[in-house]
């Protein structure tokens, strides 16, 4: 009884250590930031990929908590849809550091919060109108067209939300738009980010979450076709990593098994 004591007692404390050092990190490079709007915006999301590992190692280093990618092998070069599952602030900014020209869309929302959103502009990251209905998919789809064929990566979370590990999918038709209309490859993302940063909590737990880049899938499949296909890759490799990260954790799940990955980042 002690012992587990002393772990809880232990976890809070890293915890709160890390959400310390995140946020003021974050603050910190809110104002180093702001000359980059005078550098091209390559350097700029150079700059971003900075940041983004600099929070990963406080992660690692303060929480406990590590990082392993599999499949970065499979990143066809170029302009790319990404559809990653979303469990976690943690992919919100950890995704950056492994695609070359990545942007995100994301709600329009967020581009009028001071800084942050001037930011998110500079980044060139595509808005979604929600309140416009259908013409927010012709604007959303028009903008990404556009920055996919600068050769960047646009990262969509297909659910919309974070979504506790385990949760039912809830994939919503967004993705498939995109998908039909850019004529770019898509690139399931795999996660079990959920594990150790859960959505809403101030727990950051040790371990090590783990990401799977999939196959990509080409361009022409029909809607449908495509939509069942993505989301049965995703739904599986997160299932499995979720599996492996519970037997980590001592939750129950599977051992994992070896595998090819770039760990640490």
């Amino acid at each position: 009884m002690l012992r587990f004591s002393f772990h809880e007692a232990m976890l809070f404390v890293r915890s709160f250590l890390f959400n310390v050092a995140f946020y003021a990190n974050l603050v910190l490079w809110l104002i180093i930031l702001i000359p980059a709007f005078l550098v091209p915006r390559r350097v700029f999301i150079a700059l971003v990929k900075v940041w983004a590992r600099s929070s990963l190692w406080l992660l690692r280093v303060i929480a406990g908590t590590r990082v392993e990618i599999r499949g970065v092998g499979r990143i066809p070069a170029g302009g790319a849809l990404v559809a990653a599952k979303h469990q976690s602030f943690w992919e919100t900014f950890a995704l950056v550091t492994i695609f070359d020209d990545p942007t995100f869309i994301l709600k329009r929302e967020l581009m009028w919060i001071p800084f942050f959103g001037w930011y998110l502009r500079k980044a060139r990251c595509v808005p979604v109108n929600r309140r416009a209905g259908s013409q927010a998919l012709v604007q959303m789809t028009a903008r990404a067209r556009e920055e996919a064929q600068h050769g960047r990566q646009i990262i969509i979370f297909p659910e919309g939300t974070r979504r506790p590990p385990g949760a039912p999918a809830a994939y919503k038709y967004g993705v498939a738009h995109l998908y039909q209309n850019l004529g770019f490859p898509c690139i399931p993302v795999a996660l079990n980010s959920g594990l150790y940063w859960p959505r809403r909590q101030f727990i950051r737990r040790p371990g090590t979450i783990r990401v799977e880049i999939l196959d990509p899938i080409a361009p022409g499949l029909k809607r449908e076709e495509f939509f069942q296909s993505m989301q049965d890759a995703i739904e599986e490799s997160s299932g499995r990593l979720l599996a492996e990260g519970r037997h980590e954790l001592g939750l129950g799940g599977i051992p994992p098994e070896p595998v090819t990955s770039t760990p640490n980042i």
